[in-house]
């Protein structure tokens, strides 16, 4: 697990309040594959993705502050300390497994096995990535205006696609067959200030120094205060909520 993926805790009641959920459709759309209703939410956060996922669903993730905010929000769940590359759960005991804009984080050489490992046989693996829709015009200026430590190359459409080409049957290819995709349209109620909110919990505003983070949030502002779609009141942030699913095999 690398220091990124393990900066959100330091941000972990922020991320629980102003990242976006997941476009309903594409929840379905992962799990309508699944051959039963036994669902792990693994690298599960503040539990975004998981109060989607239905009342037999276990939640897992390595962060201690981002577990404590998801057994906050969500007392009836089973939560777990644990990661995707040492799964505290034993074989074959979830029919789906997924994850919400975490995958990335993942050593698919050692994951891909342990996620192998923990489905049923025909189980799916599903990963979920909410990203902005850089086809509307002032979307791709804030994303230039704002860098990417705010907004990086995984965070658009096609900068999902070509993250994500290899995942996870390059790791594991024996194990997964060739997965599926899909993009589903998504958006986020925001103001000026709770989406600059919203940019300040991704892992590379988390890893800047400081000078360089208020800085980095200080053109944001700047610009959402100029723009006739973001100068006052609520907006949507126009998102897709990008999908991926594999078989295992």
């Amino acid at each position: 697990m690398t220091q990124a993926a393990l900066s959100f805790g330091a941000a972990a009641s922020a991320y629980a309040e102003h990242r976006p959920d997941y476009a309903e459709a594409a929840v379905r759309w992962a799990l309508d594959a699944a051959p039963g209703p036994r669902v792990l939410d693994l690298g599960a956060g503040t539990g975004k993705l998981t109060a989607a996922l239905g009342a037999d669903v276990i939640a897992v993730e390595p962060d201690p502050a981002m577990l404590g905010e998801l057994r906050r929000a969500l007392p009836d769940v089973r939560a777990e300390r644990g990661s995707a590359e040492a799964i505290p759960l034993p074989d074959g005991s979830v029919d789906a497994v997924l994850s919400g804009n975490a995958m990335h984080w993942f050593d698919m050489a050692v994951a891909g096995p342990e996620i192998a490992r923990v489905l049923s046989p025909g189980g799916i693996l599903a990963g979920l990535w909410n990203v902005v829709d850089d086809q509307v015009g002032w979307v791709a200026e804030l994303a230039r205006v704002s860098g990417s430590a705010a907004i990086g190359p995984r965070d658009t459409p096609s900068g999902w696609r070509s993250a994500t080409a290899r995942l996870p049957e390059a790791d594991s290819p024996t194990r997964f067959e060739s997965p599926e995709r899909a993009e589903f349209p998504h958006g986020q109620l925001r103001t000026a200030d709770t989406l600059v909110a919203t940019l300040s919990t991704r892992a590379g505003m988390l890893m800047l120094p400081e000078p360089e983070r208020s800085a980095a949030l200080d053109r944001i502002r700047a610009f959402l205060a100029e723009r006739p779609e973001t100068e006052s009141g609520t907006f949507t942030l126009p998102m897709s909520t990008c999908a991926l699913r594999a078989r295992r095999r």
